[in-house]
């Protein structure tokens, strides 16, 4: 039996359960977090905004409107210290970290207070580099070993819990 109130799941025990919320409109590892959450039997939220569709027949889906940041902030009123938060955003993360719960990105690395300073600073010295009229390089082509190191990580973080 689980109750569910004010968005935190408490197993029978009052314990808070851990979930897996998903930063989803670009995120190309839904699939891992499925196949992952299904084997751990672990509830996930996927957060979208309008511009997008998603039905993957498992997780909960939570559609915000287009707005500047709309699916982060609806993503961290909902966050718990006991969940997993799956995002390519350095500010998000950031914040996530702040609210006690763990963050990954699609590439298996996982953020901490060791290297969440360096990639905000690294992403604000890019963005003055692209407003200045310079070029910075784009993400590289993802591949299979991207996805195996991911869920990979995923499933370590789950083991650690």
């Amino acid at each position: 039996m689980t109750l569910h109130l004010s968005h935190i799941t408490y197993g029978i025990s009052g314990s808070r359960t851990m979930r897996i919320l998903v930063d989803a409109d670009a995120c190309p590892v839904r699939h891992i977090v499925i196949k992952v959450a299904k084997d751990h039997k672990l509830p996930v939220v996927m957060f979208i905004d309008t511009s997008h569709q998603l039905d993957d027949g498992y997780s909960e889906v939570v559609t915000v409107d287009q707005q500047c940041d709309s699916v982060d902030i609806a993503l961290i009123n909902r966050t718990n210290s006991v969940d997993i938060i799956v995002t390519q955003d350095y500010g998000l993360a950031a914040m996530v970290l702040g609210k006690g719960a763990r963050a990954i990105n699609q590439n298996g690395m996982i953020y901490s207070s060791e290297n969440i300073d360096r990639l905000l600073f690294e992403r604000h010295f890019s963005q003055k580099i692209r407003r200045s009229g310079g070029r910075t390089s784009g993400p590289r082509k993802r591949t299979r070993v991207d996805d195996e190191r991911f869920e990979a990580a995923l499933r370590g973080m789950i083991g650690r819990y």
